[in-house]
């Protein structure tokens, strides 16, 4: 599995299996155009509600002045550098009570990757 394919497929606003499947079925009686333009309002829905959900959030939390700049960084964030995901993974897998540390094999991808591209000493 390629890192654009894992990021598109975690990204929030990635329609469900099921709707992908309804919508490639359609396909075969419905015109392309309408097909294509149900997925995309589906998907302007979903990023609006998001957008509405943060504005709301945010403005119940802090009196802060927002601007578009604002809702662009947070509905579309710059992807972390892979020292970034591997200190995500770090902090998001915190020890267990026994002190292990509970990673999956992405996690450990992750890091793996981020270390092999560090400079050898």
């Amino acid at each position: 599995m390629t890192d654009t394919y894992r990021a598109m497929t975690n990204h929030p606003i990635t329609p469900p299996p099921e709707l992908v499947e309804q919508w490639s079925y359609e396909l075969a009686d419905l015109s392309d155009h309408f097909v294509l333009a149900r997925a995309a309002r589906w998907g302007a829905d979903q990023e609006l509600n998001a957008c509405c959900e943060w504005l709301g959030d945010i403005a119940y939390r802090q009196s802060l002045p927002l601007n578009g700049s604002h809702l662009r960084n947070v509905r579309r964030p710059k992807p972390l550098s892979l020292k970034g995901q591997a200190m995500r993974v770090l902090f998001e897998n915190g020890m267990n009570l026994d002190g292990r540390m509970e990673l999956d094999s992405t996690d450990i991808e992750t890091i793996l990757r981020a270390l092999e591209a560090l400079p050898n000493d």
